[in-house]
């Protein structure tokens, strides 16, 4: 997008929402040609809810100094103070900055790419364990080009009623606690499930998820194709390290 806009001549700025993608998918600010990116602390930075970062470069820099955003969403105050309290416009969030620099520590010493490459192999073997489930049953992956599907979170399309059944037995007999139909309009909330593998996420708690929703297929006589949780592991098998 940002080659294209650069292209057509264009000055618009290219802003991206990364809220669920970073730390899970590889994201090249400067090679894209993204001007602002967003994000926030929780999913792939695997910290609490309640920081957000904002990443802008000179072009989104220089368009900012003709607007008045006011002191609190001012990030040439956040970013370039040299005193502290410009920084939070108020106390700083001490113990989630402490999260951050954990978390961070974690990205960097399992390395960035591999980090990326374990997300992409996760949720490669969840796609394949849904496609095995609908071949003999009426469930789906919501999308159906892998080249646009997520590495932090796949969502999973079932027939009227079917994914509420499966998140409330996962739930409730299980202690798993499945994404609802986030986005979706309320005629289609008990359609959709989400399963999140975004952050500390491994192959023991991939298996653990798609074990569940498959007892909970079993338990509630939901039809579907056999072989799931083998053809995962066999995913995970293919791409796990020597």
């Amino acid at each position: 997008m940002g080659a294209l806009r650069t292209a057509a001549g264009h000055d618009a700025l290219f802003m991206v929402d990364c809220i669920a993608s970073l730390g899970c998918d590889p994201f090249e600010m400067d090679s894209l040609g993204v001007d602002v990116m967003v994000s926030a602390s929780q999913k792939g930075m695997m910290c609490p809810v309640g920081l957000s970062f904002v990443f802008f470069n000179e072009k989104a820099d220089a368009a900012r100094a003709h607007t008045q955003p006011g002191h609190y969403m001012d990030w040439s105050e956040r970013a370039k103070s040299k005193s502290f309290y410009p920084r939070w416009a108020g106390s700083p969030p001490a113990r989630h900055m402490f999260a951050l620099r954990a978390s961070l520590d974690m990205l960097f010493e399992e390395d960035l790419p591999a980090v990326w490459a374990r997300h992409a192999t996760i949720a490669k073997a969840v796609a394949a364990a849904v496609e095995v489930w609908g071949a003999e049953g009426h469930m789906q992956l919501n999308i159906a080009d892998p080249a646009y599907r997520s590495n932090g979170v796949t969502t999973v399309k079932t027939a009227p009623g079917v994914a509420h059944k499966i998140r409330t037995w996962c739930e409730a007999e299980a202690g798993v606690t499945l994404g609802n139909s986030l986005g979706f309009p309320d005629s289609e909330i008990h359609d959709h499930f989400r399963i999140g593998h975004m952050g500390h996420f491994n192959v023991h708690m991939v298996m653990g998820v798609l074990g569940t929703i498959e007892t909970a297929l079993h338990a509630q006589s939901i039809p579907h194709g056999p072989g799931a949780l083998s053809a995962a592991a066999q995913v995970l098998a293919a791409h796990a390290a020597p």
